[in-house]
């Protein structure tokens, strides 16, 4: 007499989600806004780059997810030689698309957009860069593919590397703060992030870890 398994009522696997931001940038040490334009990894980025590889590398990692934009590439290079794994690369993972205002300084917006930056950052969800994205948006298309994400990654343990925008993004979600609050969590460069997801809910371990960078990280401001 064969066995029938019914799965029905099955507990939902955990999966575990480490969520790192890339590292420093060229833009990010002059205070230019990235969005979907690039600059490259400084040398400090590097080095960075090479500590997330070394940490990572003990977690028994199942698969490694990530934007597909240069800096990502970059910081997650070291990860996939060392662990022998090939990177998933998602645009729907990409920073927010700051149109115009991208590589632009904060002094520089001040004379070619006067005013605009600010009014964006004032908490206005449905502001929209000229020829860019508003955070409504952006948040919506990140908060979806993390969603999916992590629905996949049941079970498994997985790397997902990422911008300070998309990690912030998946913190308002998962602690429901609403767009219009200003930020009060912390973004530093190739910091750890971890995450777990079971059922539906997300539950957040361990935020803004810099415990294995020799020299530290900068803040996203």
């Amino acid at each position: 007499m064969s066995e029938h398994r019914d799965d029905t009522h099955r507990a939902p696997r955990r999966a575990r989600l480490i969520v790192v931001r890339h590292g420093e940038t060229k833009w990010n040490a002059e205070g230019r806004i990235q969005g979907h334009q690039d600059s490259p990894l400084t040398e400090l980025g590097l080095r960075q780059a090479e500590a997330v590889a070394h940490r990572l590398g003990a977690e028994k990692l199942d698969a490694i997810i990530a934007s597909d934009l240069g800096r990502v590439r970059q910081t997650v290079a070291p990860l996939t030689r060392r662990t022998g794994l090939q990177a998933r690369f998602e645009p729907a993972l990409r920073e927010r698309d700051y149109g115009l205002f991208e590589g632009k300084t904060l002094a520089e917006l001040d004379v070619e957009f006067p005013g605009q930056f600010e009014v964006l950052r004032a908490g206005n969800p449905h502001g929209v860069p000229p020829g860019g994205e508003s955070l409504a948006a952006f948040h919506a298309r990140v908060v979806e593919a993390l969603e999916q994400l992590a629905q996949e990654a049941a079970g498994k343990t997985v790397a997902v590397m990422v911008h300070g925008g998309v990690a912030g993004e998946l913190f308002r979600h998962a602690m429901r703060i609403p767009l219009e609050a200003p930020r009060t969590f912390s973004l530093f460069n190739a910091s750890f992030n971890r995450w777990s997801y079971k059922g539906g809910r997300w539950h957040l371990d361990v935020w803004g870890d810099v415990s294995h960078l020799a020299e530290g990280s900068r803040e996203d401001t």
